[in-house]
């Protein structure tokens, strides 16, 4: 039986961990840690880990990043492995976690909820289901790649083969899937784009990114993309990298289904993306921009995209906590606001639910903001005094509420 120490144990998580490891036969909780006592455990609570007093064969972590730094020291001191589930850690955290991690087994997970890996069983029984289909796959996200090796099925692969982007802008991304599926080894990636996609490899059981059959070459990304594929160009009016990745899976997808795609190009070109995903509207001379962001990947490609608009700007972030969101918004801490510093903007409005919360993040980088809650009231003020560029960036719930708003007042007369 593995012997457990909950650090955070009085937390939400520490006692759903607790709830669920007692129902397990082959894991105990032998001690808690938590500065808060009013809970009552079946196991001893510690004010700190200094104070523990028994022994364990794992520390599970769901407490927050102060508490860090006295976790990864204890691991190391005491040889026992870390299961390390708090966001929010700071650069030099992270650092240290890899540093701890040459010395002590740690698992870092960015995602440990119950969701992603429902997904990843239903997929697999689906493509076991359908043994004769060819599965169209992302060839740079090593959890994609794996699904598709796994199942059996025929395969082709998509992909960037080489490396397009400055590893600097993206080196304190959180990573997925940073572990081979195969082997549980750490896999050695070498470069990223973005996330986790990018070239990597396992040094134990040879697991690498596939063969790319669609491979985008001359990727150019700022107020346009292009790219090189099959020796045609793809052009698009589109912001954002993470769109070479969009229009190449569609590409990859119709032309394994045999179609020539000669007219992609005035496709692309007679698209108008909807529903807040880059949904483009002007209002009384305010080019305005909506976009989807509910995650921190997805965050921090949405601040690559504004950055490369150079030009003076609003900016607008909402941010919700109800049901379809997730209640527990300390994601935000994951994503690097501080570049909002570097891209020429006039103002930043915080809006939403949770937007104190989302003013905090900010000013913890220094970052100054406008409060408004009600997100009609700040687009209208930025469209009445802005610099009539402006984008709007959204959390799931308040997509579509943002972008009725934003079709009533384009409809509006100046």
């Amino acid at each position: 039986m593995t012997r457990a120490i909950m650090n955070g144990c009085n937390g939400k998580m520490g006692q759903c961990i607790t709830g669920i490891c007692a129902q397990d036969e082959d894991i105990e909780i032998v001690a808690g840690i938590d500065t808060y006592d009013g809970i009552k455990n079946d196991y001893p609570v510690f004010a700190s880990l200094k104070e523990c007093t028994v022994d364990a064969d794992v520390i599970i972590d769901f407490s927050n990043a102060k508490a860090v730094d006295a976790l990864l020291a204890y691991g190391v001191e005491k040889q026992i492995p870390i299961v390390l589930c708090t966001t929010g850690l700071s650069e030099q955290q992270l650092a240290d976690v890899e540093k701890a991690y040459e010395k002590v087994a740690i698992l870092k997970s960015a995602n440990m909820s119950l969701g992603i890996n429902t997904l990843m069983e239903l997929l697999k029984k689906a493509m076991h289901m359908a043994p004769d289909m060819t599965l169209v796959v992302n060839g740079d996200d090593a959890l994609s790649a794996f699904l598709a090796k796994d199942s059996g099925n025929k395969y082709v692969a998509f992909g960037i083969g080489k490396q397009c982007q400055q590893e600097k802008e993206n080196a304190r991304e959180i990573r997925e899937g940073q572990f081979c599926k195969c082997c549980g080894e750490k896999l050695n990636y070498h470069f990223y784009h973005y996330s986790q996609l990018g070239d990597y490899e396992c040094p134990n059981c040879g697991f690498k990114r596939p063969k790319l059959d669609f491979d985008a070459e001359n990727v150019k990304s700022g107020g346009k993309l292009s790219f090189d594929v099959d020796n045609r160009e793809i052009k698009a009016n589109y912001r954002g990298f993470y769109n070479v990745y969009n229009i190449l899976a569609a590409y990859a997808a119709a032309r394994t289904a045999g179609l020539e795609l000669k007219n992609y190009n005035k496709v692309l070109a007679d698209y108008n993306p909807q529903n807040g995903r880059m949904e483009y509207f002007h209002i009384k001379n305010t080019d305005v921009l909506l976009n989807l962001a509910k995650n921190p990947a997805g965050f921090n490609q949405n601040i690559s995209a504004v950055q490369e608009d150079d030009k003076p700007k609003d900016i607008i972030v909402l941010i919700n906590d109800k049901d379809q969101d997730g209640t527990d918004i300390s994601w935000l801490w994951d994503v690097d606001f501080d570049r909002f510093q570097d891209m020429n903007a006039a103002s930043i409005t915080v809006s939403g639910i949770r937007c104190q919360d989302m003013r905090l993040r900010l000013k913890y980088v220094d970052i100054p903001s406008r409060l408004e809650p009600d997100v009609e009231k700040a687009i209208r003020s930025r469209i009445a005094d802005g610099t009539g560029n402006l984008y709007v960036l959204v959390n799931y719930t308040a997509l579509y509420d943002t972008h009725n708003i934003l079709k009533k007042l384009e409809q509006e007369k100046a």
